[in-house]
């Protein structure tokens, strides 16, 4: 027996517009014929996107693989119209009246009725988690069948409900796009000299699918661009950047004399051009205070060493202390303490003594030793007190 040749095709299929690559046995599909296939999901009523190609790797054999069935039949379009107009309708009021008598925080959108009719997929909004596990049993209880809850955001809302867009071409999410990547305001921004919400907005109320397309042809215009507020050299004479036309490569300069002029990117000189100050949140941040203290120099206190670094003050003789009493030598004779010179008393430094600052003022200690002792607060009663000899 020989094995049949397989052809591979791309079909849309589903609510969401999902596309899917699959082998068939049918070589003459056109694009826009509809056909019924076997997803993942079920049985479904799917069109064609692209011409067949043959398949040269081996083909699963399996009896439930995805693929191609066959052609739709009128039978097949009678029975798709008929879930659209009376089953779809009867379970969207059903499934409204399950979640009023629950009382669950959700909005129902739409819902999916698989064609083979082996799943009902209900699509819902909802600003948190929701708990629709008592909901899912009374649905399968009424329809005998399996139940899916999908809870989706403003853009697949929009996927699933609107139509055209403003620039009058079918939505992106609806046609060709399978996964909805985020859209970034710096894209905004470097499409558009205004951003005007109604402009940049597309039916889901966030920023247009489109804006990405074209993106990195815009980020490598811009890169040859001189920016706003540079100096360049003109071919009459020196000025300063206005404005940029990203596209038409070209740049509004004003000239001392001559006022504003647009000029092409071409005619600027290849001088280098002064590039305007960073702005505020470029600009290097300040050091933190403790490195700046770490590489201050240090001031030398009276009790310092001289050999650690240069005295700040004027340098003072050191003070002559007790006398000390020879050492005895045998056969001489020591004289009596009383005939001894009595040393002299050493006086406590005076505070007027000290060396003075580096600024010249005289160091008050006093002072300094009564604000430290203050900002510790007052002893708890329980503290231990040294003992007052």
């Amino acid at each position: 027996m020989t094995e049949q040749q397989e052809y591979l095709v791309t079909v849309r299929f589903g609510a969401m517009g999902q596309t899917s690559r699959l082998p068939g046995p049918i070589p003459d599909l056109i694009r826009g014929e509809e056909v019924i296939a076997r997803t993942e999901r079920g049985v479904e009523f799917a069109s064609v996107l692209t011409k067949p190609e043959p398949c040269e790797a081996a083909v699963d054999p399996a009896p439930d693989r995805c693929c191609v069935l066959r052609r739709a039949t009128d039978s097949d379009r009678k029975k798709l119209r008929q879930i659209d107009e009376e089953k779809l309708p009867e379970e969207m009021t059903y499934c409204e009246q399950m979640i009023k008598q629950h009382d669950l925080p959700m909005r129902l959108v739409t819902a999916e009725h698989i064609f083979g009719g082996n799943r009902i997929i209900y699509y819902f909004l909802a600003d948190g988690r929701v708990d629709f596990r008592n909901l899912v049993k009374d649905l399968a209880r009424q329809y005998q069948t399996r139940i899916e809850l999908r809870q989706i955001g403003v853009r697949d809302e929009a996927r699933l409900m609107a139509d055209y867009e403003h620039c009058g071409r079918e939505l992106c999410c609806r046609t060709f796009l399978d996964n909805l990547d985020p859209v970034t305001m710096r894209m905004a921004k470097n499409q558009k000299a205004t951003l005007d919400p109604s402009k940049i907005s597309g039916r889901c109320g966030r920023l247009m699918c489109c804006l990405r397309y074209e993106n990195e042809v815009y980020e490598e215009l811009r890169r040859s661009l001189p920016q706003r507020g540079a100096t360049v050299e003109t071919p009459r004479g020196r000025g300063v950047v206005k404005d940029r036309e990203i596209l038409a490569q070209k740049v509004w300069v004003e000239v001392a004399g001559h006022g504003m002029m647009l000029l092409h990117v071409d005619e600027l000189s290849a001088e280098p051009v002064k590039r305007p100050p960073p702005r505020r949140d470029q600009r290097r941040e300040p050091e933190p205070r403790r490195e700046r203290e770490e590489r201050r120099p240090r001031r030398a206190e009276p009790g310092d060493d001289l050999a650690e670094g240069p005295a700040t003050g004027p340098a003072e003789a050191p003070e002559a202390g007790p006398a000390e009493a020879p050492a005895e030598v045998p056969g001489e004779e020591m004289p009596a303490a009383e005939d001894a010179p009595a040393p002299e008393a050493i006086s406590p430094p005076d505070e007027a003594k000290q060396p003075p600052a580096p600024d010249g003022r005289p160091r008050d200690r006093r002072k300094r030793r009564r604000r430290k002792h203050k900002n510790r607060g007052p002893a708890p009663d329980n503290a231990a007190r040294p003992e007052v000899p």
